[in-house]
């Protein structure tokens, strides 16, 4: 399945629109990961376990929208976007939303 957040593939005719896939995918972080990153923030430097879990996060979402786009018969999406928020009292909780149309190429 080809993929991209552009409208059109270079090379391809879009030939049918399937229609709009959604994922999401909510995943939490757990304390330790927290008291790290939090000395992160103080300290400065990357967080690798944060972005282990944004990464696990966008993967997982990207396979539901692959399978979502496959179950409605495309073999492509194209317009994808990807939103990252953080939710919970602690900003614990991350979240990735993507969407995009479900075409036949």
């Amino acid at each position: 399945m080809l993929l991209t957040t552009t409208p059109t593939i270079e090379g391809h005719t879009i030939k049918e629109y399937k229609g709009i896939v959604t994922s999401e995918t909510i995943i939490g972080a757990n304390f330790i990961k927290d008291i790290a990153a939090g000395l992160r923030d103080f300290f400065g430097g990357r967080s690798g376990a944060y972005e282990k879990v944004l990464i696990e996060a966008k993967n997982t979402s990207m396979r539901e929208l692959e399978e979502r786009a496959l179950a409605l018969g495309a073999n492509a999406i194209v317009g994808i976007d990807v939103d990252y928020e953080t939710m919970g009292d602690t900003n614990s909780i991350l979240m990735v939303a993507m969407s995009g149309t479900a075409v036949v190429i």
